[in-house]
């Protein structure tokens, strides 16, 4: 077999002639469900070579579920490069940390979350959003709509997914495993959902919001839906809420949503629909796909670590905690020099941070750094600041923020069975040589 490129994953889906449905029998032996875990499993050894664009000489010694090296750089998803996957199936994959230094987010730098298969047709031509439920009057608005009939506006937003931080608990918590990167902040353009809900009119009954999107549950059926999730009235009328059809000055990426979705900055990503289709208001809390149960919930009080915890006793997540980011040094660097410029970004849900302080003595003392405001609402904020370490020697700079209502950053946070809000202090490590 002659040496290629990898096939991106995401290119084989959308090329196969008979859908997702025929791609995951020709690369899994079979119609893919949703219990299959694991890339290796039920794949063909020459499907496997296709994708990784060789012969594999030692294929027998390869461990069942095992994702090959070449393909966890997900550069093999067109457009995205330097991220690191964690689950090939729905496809989900986080930044380093030193990979967000910019203050917007590249589109090939943005974390992906998704919940079920993308859909087939991203088409911005022939897409069309519904506006209904508990509305004066119902509408189907195409992207030409929402750009001449609304006020369009570009803001940078954060997007961090509520399991962000669910690799540090202990006991595990189920679910994607994700360190520090399931977060980013795009410039976003498109249109409030406030000033579309109020040319629909919203009926005073209307306590709750319902988004629909495009994509397509594991199990490949039409009625069964990967996420349907919604929000109190007043959070939707929020002037920072954007229905978005651009990203960083052009398209948004397909595995971010194109051609339409919903940005809700400060909540958890999963309220900010990909795919858009439709958006409707209820006169109760929405129940779609991942609204029930203990999905985006946490207990209503502590627990102790292994608890079990009955499902009346959770609670919808709602303003993400405040946070912060280390995105220089690197984790693991190795300067030459004892003089270190460091810096990142915080952000705090609903409301702004005022401060974020940094320790290199495991937390003995502590140093404030230079703190910018945001550039809009739901934007995170950069900061920095110098340190001079005494000696050479190994080092762990810690970053703590502080928002404006006073509340900040924990060391560590109680533990929860979702692996949830995990806004504990980012560390990372320096060996000055």
């Amino acid at each position: 077999m002659a040496d290629k490129r990898p096939t991106p994953i995401t290119t084989f889906y959308r090329d196969h002639p008979d859908g997702p449905d025929g791609a995951d029998k020709d690369l899994f032996g079979r119609v893919a469900n949703t219990n299959r875990r694991g890339f290796m499993r039920n794949m063909g050894l020459a499907a496997v070579s296709t994708l990784v664009g060789a012969a594999i000489p030692f294929h027998r010694n390869m461990p069942g579920g095992l994702i090959p090296a070449a393909l966890a750089d997900t550069s093999i998803m067109d457009g995205k490069t330097g991220l690191t996957l964690l689950n090939d199936r729905p496809l989900n994959a986080e930044t380093p940390a030193h990979f967000l230094d910019d203050d917007v987010t590249p589109n090939e730098r943005h974390f992906v979350r998704n919940n079920g298969l993308p859909p087939t047709d991203m088409n911005a031509q022939d897409w069309t959003l519904t506006i209904d439920g508990l509305v004066d009057t119902p509408l189907t608005l195409s992207v030409a709509d929402l750009k001449r009939d609304f006020e369009v506006v570009s803001k940078r937003l954060v997007i961090e997914c509520g399991g962000n931080g669910r690799a540090m608990f202990s006991p595990p918590a189920r679910g994607n495993q994700w360190t520090y990167g399931a977060v980013g902040c795009s410039e976003w353009t498109g249109v409030r959902l406030s000033d579309v809900l109020r040319a629909a009119g919203v009926n005073p009954a209307a306590i709750y919001t319902a988004h629909e999107g495009a994509d397509i549950h594991l199990s490949g059926k039409a009625d069964k839906m990967p996420l349907s999730r919604g929000m109190p009235i007043e959070k939707a009328m929020d002037d920072a809420n954007l229905i978005a059809f651009g990203q960083n000055g052009g398209d948004i990426h397909p595995m971010n949503g194109a051609p339409l979705r919903l940005v809700v900055p400060g909540w958890p990503g999963s309220c900010s629909q990909k795919w858009l289709t439709r958006i409707w208001l209820r006169d109760q809390v929405h129940d779609g796909a991942k609204m029930t149960g203990t999905s985006y919930r946490v207990p209503r009080y502590p627990v102790a670590p292994g608890t079990k915890v009955p499902r009346a006793d959770f609670e919808i997540i709602e303003a993400m905690p405040v946070k912060s980011l280390i995105t220089a040094p690197e984790n693991g660097a190795r300067p030459g020099q004892r003089n270190l410029e460091v810096r990142g970004h915080a952000w705090a849900g609903d409301t702004v941070v005022s401060a974020v302080d940094i320790s290199f003595d495991f937390g003995a003392t502590w140093q404030k750094t230079e703190l910018s405001p945001a550039p809009n609402t739901g934007a995170w904020q950069r900061w920095k600041t110098d340190i001079e370490l005494p000696e050479a020697g190994y080092y762990e700079i810690w970053a703590r923020a502080t928002d404006a209502n006073g509340v900040m950053q924990p060391f560590a946070i109680d533990w929860n069975p979702k692996g949830y809000l995990n806004n504990s202090f980012h560390r990372v490590a320096v060996t000055v040589t």
